[in-house]
């Protein structure tokens, strides 16, 4: 009986220790690449005026040209949370000019943690 508690206390834990540090460097640094290869088949997309589901592929060409025009300084969490197999990130991107709030969903398949959706916002 011990021994079942601590698998479902284990696993429990497990399921909420994903850190997504990749994902954080990726954005950190503008990099789509990495970025794109977290990225579900279809991800649903908010960068400033664009809003929609877009296929990876198309989601990392819109992604580089917002990076291409505003250069991270830096990105960091600030929020959050999920549970079951879905968590999501509360951030702050600063550029030379503008501060944006970026937000991402992640959903776990496979034991594999996706990004679902992704979202860059002016911060005022």
């Amino acid at each position: 009986m011990k021994n079942i508690i601590l698998l479902v206390l284990s696993f429990f834990m497990f399921s909420f220790i994903i850190e997504p540090d990749d994902i954080d460097a990726a954005i950190r640094s503008g990099n789509t690449k990495v970025l794109s290869q977290r990225m579900n088949v279809n991800v649903e997309l908010v960068i400033l005026d664009k809003d929609d589901i877009y296929s990876k592929v198309q989601a990392q060409r819109i992604l580089q040209q917002f990076f291409e025009k505003n250069k991270p300084l830096s990105f960091e969490i600030l929020h959050k949370g999920g549970k079951d197999n879905t968590q999501y990130f509360i951030g702050t991107l600063k550029t030379k000019d503008k501060k944006f709030r970026v937000y991402y969903l992640l959903k776990t398949k496979d034991k594999k943690s996706l990004i679902y959706q992704f979202r860059i916002e002016l911060d005022e």
